[in-house]
């Protein structure tokens, strides 16, 4: 590796699912970029690309839900990364449940939050929305190593990147 990827090779972040729901639609997207971007107040970006059916989606929306996966979901993790919203559903036979605003919440995700749209930044090929998290859960007693990057390479994309 050379240059900027000798960096980014290096990292291996925890993958998270986005869900979105405006105008009767529900989306929800495996998401690889998304960080704590400030303390006081706390915040937090997802970044989305903009190809992507939940970013569509997400542009109308006022909350998003954040979910955490536990290394053992990769199931759940090529669901929501591996197709399109486009053309199936996948929330389909999923255990969810409604919280703040109308977001839609995954049942099984060791920790959650709903964070209120503040703002949103382009970054690129993807667009970041600032949250300012309003209702957050999980299942407190899950203390077990998360899903991050380097188990999620298998999963091929839904949606192309460009």
């Amino acid at each position: 590796m050379a240059g900027m990827d000798a960096f980014i090779g290096r990292l291996d972040p925890d993958m998270c699912v986005v869900t979105a729901v405006a105008g009767g639609a529900r989306a929800g997207c495996l998401v690889g970029f998304a960080s704590q971007c400030s303390i006081h107040p706390v915040r937090f970006v997802v970044w989305l690309s903009e190809v992507n059916h939940t970013f569509r989606v997400a542009r109308d929306a006022e909350v998003l839900a954040v979910h955490l996966l536990a290394r053992g979901q990769h199931g759940l993790a090529e669901r929501f990364g591996g197709r399109t919203g486009d053309r199936t559903d996948k929330f389909e036979g999923i255990r969810l449940r409604e919280a703040y605003g109308g977001a839609v919440v995954l049942a099984d995700a060791p920790a959650w939050f709903v964070g209120r749209i503040v703002t949103r930044a382009g970054g690129g090929d993807h667009i970041g929305f600032v949250l300012d998290p309003v209702e957050w859960g999980g299942d407190e007693a899950y203390d077990g190593p998360l899903l991050r990057l380097s188990g999620a390479y298998t999963i091929k994309p839904g949606h192309p990147v460009d």
